[in-house]
Parts: C-alpha cells; sequence; structure tokens
C-alpha cells in the first residue's frame, strides 16, 4: 500500500542514506546537501563504512548539530558500495528513500521534485536527471538526459525500454516499503557495478514510475583523484570482467522475471555502451590487456542468440561487436576506436567482396555491411578528416568527407558547418559554413577559416553537421589527422594576446580538438605542464 500523504511539502517523508568509506574531504558536503532539503527529509542515514580517515568522527560531530542525521558505522568494510546502502535500506523509517554517495551532492529542490512526482502519480520509483559534472573544471554532462526530457507516468517500465540504459540508483526515490516488499537489495561484498543489478531488480518487480526533468543529482567526477572512483578505474581487466558480469546478472534477472524486452533491451544497451566505451580505450592499454578485453568479450557475446543481433543492425555497438566475435585475435584496434566515438566515424578502407557486397574488411568479409545501403545518410557512421593549419598569416581548417560504399554520392553532400565548443564552460564560437567540393573520386573537401582569438583560451572540441541534397543532416566530429607532424604545436602572432599556442591534438575517440594558450603566461604555463609530466 502506498502511503497516505496529507501534506507532502510539509510532512517529513525520505531518508536519505549517504554512503561514504575514507572520504573526510567530501562525506560533510554531500550530508549538507541532504538536510539542506528541507522538512520533506526526515532522516538522513550517513552509513560509514570502517573509515579510517576520520570520517566517522566528523559525522558525529554533525549529528550531534543535527538531530535528522543518524551515523551508522559499519565494523568491517566492505570493499563496496552495495553492503553500505542495504544497511541504509535497514536502517531508514521514512516512506521514501534516496541513495546519495559521499562525493557527490543533491542540488535544491531534488528531493520535492521527486516526492512530489511520486505521490502525484504513486509512483513506487520516480527518476530526474543527473549531470556528471567534471572537477576542477565544472563542466557538466547530462546523463541520459531523453529519459527525462518532460514530466512523464508509466504504468510499467517495458513502456521505455530506454530505462535499463539508466542504470543509477542515485537520481531516483524509491517507495521504502516497495524496495522492501520484493527484497530489491544490491549485490553485497565488493561488487563492482551494483547499480546495473539493483536497477534491474527494480524494474523487474514492474513498479509505476514518474520521470521529471528536474535536476535531482550532481555526480562529481574526479580524474585526478588519488583514488579514482571504480567507474573511472578501467585500467585492469577485472574491471570489465566485472561489468561483464553484472551486465550478464541484470540480463538474467530481467529474463527470469518475465521481462523480455527489457531483458533485450539490456543486452542492446550493453553494445552501445559499455562496448562502445571500453574499446574507445583499448588503444591506450598493453598488449596483454587488449588480447585478455577481446577474449573475454569474444566468450560473453558468444551466448547473444540471433533475435539480440537482428534489432538496427547498422548500430555502432552492434558492428563493433560483430568484427570482435568473427576475429580470434585483437585486430583494426584504430579504425575501432573511431567506430566506437559519439558519433560514430567509419573510416576506410571500405572493401567489397567479389560479388560486391559491401564487408568490414577483406580479412572480415563474414561481417556483412550490406544494411549500410539502404539506412539513411542521416544516421551512417560518416567519416570526415580534419586538419588544421595555424599560421600567422591564417588558420585554415581543412576536412574530407570519404565516400561510404556509394551513399555519400546518392545522397549529394552540400556543405558543412564547423562550430568549436569549450570543453570547460561550454560556451560555442566560430560558426561558420562551407560548401563541398569533390575531391578526387572519392570524397568532398572544405576548408573552414579559424580565428583563433576569437577562440581564446582552453580547449575546443569541433562539432560538425554535414547537409545533404535533400535537406537532411548528419552530425559528426572530425577523425584527427596523425602522422608528419600534423599534430604539432604552433605559436601564432596575435595583436591581441601577443603569442597564442595551439595544440591539435587527437581526443581518446579519436576526434580533433585544440588547446589553446594566450600570451606569454600561458605559454609558459603549458610548458611547465609538459615539463611536469616528462618528469614523471
Amino acid at each position: 500500500m502506498l502511503p497516505d500523504l496529507s501534506d507532502p511539502e510539509t510532512t517529513p517523508q525520505v531518508g536519505v542514506v549517504v554512503i561514504g568509506y575514507n572520504d573526510a574531504a567530501h562525506v560533510t558536503e554531500a550530508v549538507r546537501s541532504a538536510l539542506a532539503q528541507g522538512p520533506a527529509v526526515g532522516e538522513v542515514v550517513a552509513v560509514d563504512d570502517c573509515s579510517t580517515d576520520g570520517s566517522g568522527e566528523l559525522l558525529a560531530q554533525l549529528a550531534a548539530e543535527e538531530p535528522r542525521l543518524r551515523v551508522v558505522r559499519r565494523e568491517v568494510n566492505s570493499g563496496g558500495c552495495g553492503s553500505p546502502r542495504n544497511t541504509g535500506i535497514d536502517t531508514v523509517t521514512m516512506p521514501y528513500t534516496m541513495f546519495l554517495d559521499s562525493d557527490d551532492v543533491l542540488p535544491p529542490g531534488a528531493v520535492d521534485a521527486l516526492l512530489a512526482a511520486a505521490t502525484g502519480a504513486h509512483a513506487e520509483v520516480a527518476g530526474g536527471l543527473c549531470v556528471r559534472r567534471e572537477l576542477p573544471s565544472g563542466r557538466e554532462q547530462p546523463w541520459q538526459a531523453p529519459l527525462y526530457a518532460a514530466h512523464t507516468v508509466l504504468a510499467h517500465p517495458a513502456q521505455r525500454p530506454r530505462l535499463t540504459h539508466d542504470t543509477l540508483c542515485v537520481n531516483k526515490l524509491y517507495r521504502t516499503g516497495f524496495l522492501r516488499e520484493h527484497g530489491i537489495r544490491f549485490p553485497e561484498g565488493r561488487f563492482l557495478y551494483e547499480d546495473i543489478v539493483f536497477t534491474a531488480r527494480v524494474l523487474a518487480a514492474a513498479p509505476r514510475i514518474a520521470l521529471v526533468p528536474d535536476l535531482v543529482y550532481v555526480w562529481h567526477v574526479r580524474r585526478s583523484a588519488a583514488r579514482l572512483s571504480l567507474s573511472l578505474d578501467r585500467e585492469r581487466i577485472d574491471n570489465w570482467k566485472a561489468r561483464t558480469q553484472a551486465c550478464e546478472l541484470a540480463y538474467d534477472i530481467l529474463l527470469g522475471a518475465g521481462q523480455k524486452e527489457l531483458a533485450r533491451a539490456a543486452r542492446a544497451k550493453f553494445l552501445d555502451h559499455e562496448v562502445r566505451m571500453y574499446a574507445r580505450e583499448l588503444g591506450l592499454r598493453d598488449a596483454s590487456y587488449q588480447r585478455a578485453w577481446w577474449a573475454h568479450t569474444r566468450e560473453y557475446l558468444a551466448r547473444y542468440d540471433v533475435a539480440d543481433w537482428e534489432p538496427n543492425p547498422t548500430a555502432p555497438g552492434r558492428l563493433l561487436a560483430r568484427v570482435v566475435l568473427e576475429s580470434p585475435e585483437p585486430c583494426d584496434l584504430p579504425r575501432l576506436k573511431e567506430l566506437a566515438a559519439r558519433p560514430a566515424r567509419l573510416l576506410p578502407p571500405y572493401a567489397r567482396v567479389p560479388d560486391g557486397t559491401p564487408v568490414w574488411s577483406a580479412d572480415l568479409p563474414q561481417v556483412t555491411l550490406t544494411p549500410f545501403l539502404t539506412r539513411p545518410p542521416r544516421v551512417l557512421p560518416l567519416a570526415v578528416d580534419g586538419e588544421l593549419h595555424a599560421r600567422a598569416r591564417g588558420t585554415r581548417l581543412d576536412l574530407r568527407l570519404h565516400e561510404l560504399y556509394g551513399r555519400m554520392a546518392e545522397a549529394g553532400p552540400q556543405e558543412v558547418e564547423a562550430q568549436w565548443q569549450c570543453r570547460e564552460d561550454g560556451r560555442t564560437a566560430q560558426r561558420a559554413t562551407t560548401a563541398f567540393a569533390p575531391s578526387g573520386t572519392d570524397g568532398w573537401s572544405a576548408e573552414v577559416p579559424v580565428e583563433l582569438t576569437a577562440l581564446g583560451a582552453g580547449t575546443w572540441d569541433l562539432h560538425l553537421t554535414v547537409r545533404f541534397a535533400d535537406g537532411t543532416h548528419r552530425d559528426a566530429t572530425a577523425h584527427a589527422v596523425a602522422g608528419a607532424g600534423r599534430l604539432r604545436r604552433h605559436a601564432v602572432p596575435s595583436a591581441r594576446h601577443g603569442v597564442l599556442l595551439v595544440q591539435p591534438y587527437a581526443t581518446h575517440s579519436g576526434a580533433l580538438s585544440l588547446r589553446v594558450a594566450t600570451g606569454l603566461r600561458g605559454v609558459v604555463k603549458i610548458a611547465r605542464g609538459r615539463l611536469r609530466r616528462l618528469l614523471h
């Protein structure tokens, strides 16, 4: 039964479970953000997973001043996030439960927005928008934003299979009784990616769900931290094995509950998200890791059946997975990295077998690309090369669009719009549109002027829009052309700044980006940073 809430805005209804281990630098900020939500939060349960850095003492001091804060100290460290969250589920006395990690925060109004949605729709679960905030830059990226574009009520999660993509537990409010009645808990102990399993258990119980467009969670990403979060620590093969284990268990849970459509969606999500994310980073790993990743992924994908491969056969994740499945050894890693990019880029060579059928390569003719021949250009993985020529008399961006099995000539590329976006603050600059001209027999080229002074200091990502003769378009990024000094630094005179230091570089997915430093001070800062990296 749902609780009777006479006035949910003023009656304490929510218990926020804050978990932490050796995070004295951040845990009090997280707890205060939960307490600051207002009277709807009846209690904050801070579960300290046997910290040794003074976190427990800080929480005890805060609890002495705040009667709504309850501190539970575990006697033995669990090694993961699941056990302390389960402790919180067992401890909460409020009708609704939320989860918060010690290094994140709840933005103002988060609880009120979720509680109003849950009570108004009589929903067991309410979810809202989460943003990943990169620190120290402060750059924010929404997480699964399309799910939370508008107020929505789902009588059954199968109405929105995309829910399987949002495996976070922290941007949601749960009816406490719902979790307990269905025995929904996190995996115990050191189980990485416990959120994936927990979310599957929630969806398997077929709750009524309310979704809101409000910002309800800020996920702090600290890539330079001495101890990386579990989701960022991907350099060991054990991390990938843990990820596949969690995804497989989630599939089994959904299938076992009769949620076949959601189970299929979970498998599709593994191809579109997990496989692509780790494939982008394969080139950063050593040969031993690459072989182990390849072998483990092939073993996992062998469990997929025909129905798992049928939907959307040109999706980049499916194509990438088919290459892995068909090749016994790692192959074409640079090309796979580009395919795993967002948006995807399929670089040449564009091979065909004798009967004209397009295939991945001459070495893997069994991976056919026939569906590309009928898909609209706006969804094809276009390959655009980008090369920056920085000179005192003017900087130019050269772009080259490759043919793709005859589809580009058929679509008729007309023009390309280039726009630079600052990674630090999200502002955009230098939007310019240039017509394409035929280049050789298998491509089109365009030259785009770049005003470096107008860009200013920062890291700039290049975003492209390719427009076709029928009025459709395709968003793309440019493959950074490397070799022969193409990505070297340039010192460019500037009337405004004196000097600009420009560094074209390839991101981890192969896309062209720029680092720009202004003035002598900026140049010295870049030089010192490079010297520190060399010394280390």
